[in-house]
């Protein structure tokens, strides 16, 4: 009871806040709460499917969302803030080995290369609340099915596992150069929905990570403090 009690203390002494509370209609797709995600589990943690961010960089995407609103679009959001416990259980996985075949995250990779190739790493902007991994969507899009059997996350959209996204050339989490934002393999139409991501989110305070075309961190919001509080229920 006393563990249970000092946690939810420390949470809302918490400089996070709920993006639902800033901006309900942004879309969440919480993908490390779940299984749909390279390590093929829930992450230690996410004790639920819920984004947290510091408070401006959440006003910033609430700024994004009403641009993208006058084009029928929507923000979907990844991942926002990533407990420590969880960014040390990538490392132990991509270390490790067995668990679900994930493969169609790092189809021209192998699991134990991707830290040194630099797709997983041992410290995340996450952790401190002013990181955040998006895409977007058709605003009165279907929400996806969750995936049984999936192609390759570089494989043309109809093959990739199910997202509601945009084509953005992969799909998230794709630990492949085909991701780098710029990357110049890409169909024209997957280019210029990156391209349209981009743009929204650097007018509003964004910077995008050239090797994730899905990963932005907010500028002004970092005092380099991290965070392992788990993710609960709003």
């Amino acid at each position: 009871m006393m563990v249970a009690l000092a946690a939810t203390a420390a949470q809302a002494a918490s400089p996070l806040v709920y993006l639902r509370d800033i901006d309900a209609s942004i879309r969440q797709d919480m993908r490390y709460a779940g299984a749909d995600n390279f390590t093929g589990r829930p992450l230690p943690g996410y004790g639920a499917g819920e984004c947290m961010l510091r408070r401006p960089v959440a006003i910033a995407l609430k700024a994004v969302q009403a641009e993208l609103a006058g084009r029928a679009l929507s923000l979907k959001v990844y991942d926002c803030y990533r407990p420590t416990r969880a960014v040390a259980a990538m490392a132990r996985w991509s270390r490790g080995a067995g668990g679900p075949d994930t493969s169609r995250f790092y189809p021209a990779a192998e699991r134990n290369q991707l830290f040194a190739l630099g797709y997983i790493s041992g410290f995340s902007a996450h952790s401190r609340g002013v990181a955040v991994d998006l895409t977007i969507v058709p605003r009165d899009a279907a929400p996806a099915a969750a995936p049984t059997r999936a192609g390759p996350c570089t494989a043309p959209q109809g093959e990739r596992a199910p997202d509601d996204s945009l084509d953005m050339g992969t799909g998230f989490d794709c630990f492949d150069t085909k991701s780098y934002t710029r990357d110049t393999t890409i169909a024209p139409a997957q280019a210029a929905n990156r391209r349209l991501l981009l743009d929204a989110m650097r007018k509003h305070g964004f910077t995008n990570y050239k090797r994730e075309w899905w990963h932005f961190s907010f500028n002004g919001a970092d005092d380099g403090e991290a965070f392992d509080m788990p993710v609960r229920p709003r």
